[in-house]
């Protein structure tokens, strides 16, 4: 005789499903770790897989799954972090944000002019400065940011953080957390029309790194489709006007400096290669074809140019539309770039957690309209 529907929906359940995930990630965090050169990632790898072991052990029990989830959190992300903070181990993204933010207290600019070596460059814009001049180790500022933004938008959930995807840049060092979540933030505000807060959002994330910067258009066309025209110019003034008051001073008081190290240097164009070298399609072909910087590029662009073109024919209406939109952009830019890292999918995955908790539908307050009055009250 073959399942009942009952027996079926058990095998398939949500507690079943969690349990089968936390145990993959299980057996994916030991083998990262077997696999990476890298100390940082064996240290995480080893004590996540313990953090992961734990949470699937308690699913399969009577208690609560958010009992296992927390668990998760602990063992990928809490422990390893402040084990690799008391040890003073971090990934060199870490070294070169707290650089900054000394550099730009003592000489009023986050870089270094000239830079010779790999350790010189600083290829972020200068908002990132900012979590290098806080106290203590960058990584809980970059990772409270992020949660912040989270749990603005209602995706402060144990599952999320303790995703590999998030929790190792959490424990190693997370300079693409802050952007991930302000663009998150920025997308559900215009979502909300709150034009001007998604503004400041999106513009503080465009101040971090020139990833964020896609976020902008999406968000305009999200606030042009559901609150009009109006709303968006000043959704535009505002997140422009932030982004700029952060980069444009530094662009123009060394320009070269500035273009060496946020533009040329991320682009694979300087002599000193970057050590962002994941194996995705954008650095094999910079790295194993001639020509292939160019080939990359050109594909970058044309990425781009398809994904304007689409906001500018279909227009998201909701927030699940937007954030599918900028992670499928984020996406394809993240494998196409020449320097590029397995890391920068932090962006498109939260942002697809995003789209997946947004109702499909959301319909804008200007467009909810009293109803037509009948009966009495119409002849009233």
């Amino acid at each position: 005789m073959g399942k009942s529907l009952g027996q079926r929906a058990a095998a398939y359940s949500p507690a079943r499903l969690e349990r089968g995930v936390w145990a993959g990630c299980a057996v994916l965090a030991p083998g990262f770790a077997l696999a990476s050169d890298v100390g940082t990632h064996r240290v995480w790898g080893w004590t996540a897989g313990a953090g992961y072991a734990l949470a699937a052990l308690l699913s399969s029990g009577s208690r609560p799954r958010r009992t296992a989830r927390a668990v998760a959190v602990l063992g990928a992300v809490l422990v390893p972090l402040a084990g690799l903070v008391a040890a003073g181990l971090a990934q060199s993204e870490v070294a070169v944000v707290e650089r900054s933010g000394r550099l730009l207290l003592t000489t009023g600019s986050p870089y270094v002019s000239a830079p010779v070596s790999v350790g010189d460059f600083n290829p972020y814009l200068p908002g990132m400065a900012l979590f290098g001049v806080l106290p203590g180790d960058a990584r809980w500022w970059l990772g409270g940011a992020f949660v912040a933004c989270l749990a603005a938008v209602g995706l402060g959930r144990a599952r999320l953080l303790a995703c590999p995807l998030v929790a190792l840049p959490c424990a190693v060092g997370g300079v693409d957390l802050p952007v991930a979540g302000l663009m998150c933030l920025g997308v559900a505000l215009a979502g909300r029309g709150r034009a001007g807060r998604a503004g400041l959002a999106l513009g503080a994330a465009a101040a971090l790194k020139w990833t964020a910067w896609p976020a902008l258009p999406v968000a305009l066309a999200l606030v042009a489709a559901s609150r009009g025209g109006r709303s968006a110019l000043r959704c535009a003034a505002v997140g422009l006007a932030t982004a700029t008051a952060a980069v444009l001073p530094f662009a123009l008081a060394d320009p070269a400096g500035f273009h060496r190290n946020v533009v040329a240097f991320p682009l694979g164009l300087t002599a000193v290669a970057s050590p962002a070298e994941s194996p995705l399609p954008g650095h094999l072909l910079a790295a194993y074809v001639p020509g292939g910087t160019v080939i990359a590029l050109a594909l970058l662009a044309a990425g781009a140019l398809l994904i304007a073109l689409s906001l500018a024919l279909r227009p998201p209406g909701t927030v699940r539309a937007a954030s599918a939109r900028l992670a499928l952009g984020l996406g394809l830019a993240t494998a196409l770039m020449p320097a590029t890292r397995f890391g920068y999918l932090v962006c498109p995955l939260v942002l697809g957690a995003l789209a997946l908790r947004t109702p499909p539908r959301v319909i804008p307050v200007a467009a909810v309209q009293e109803p037509a009055p009948t009966g009495e009250k119409a002849l009233a």
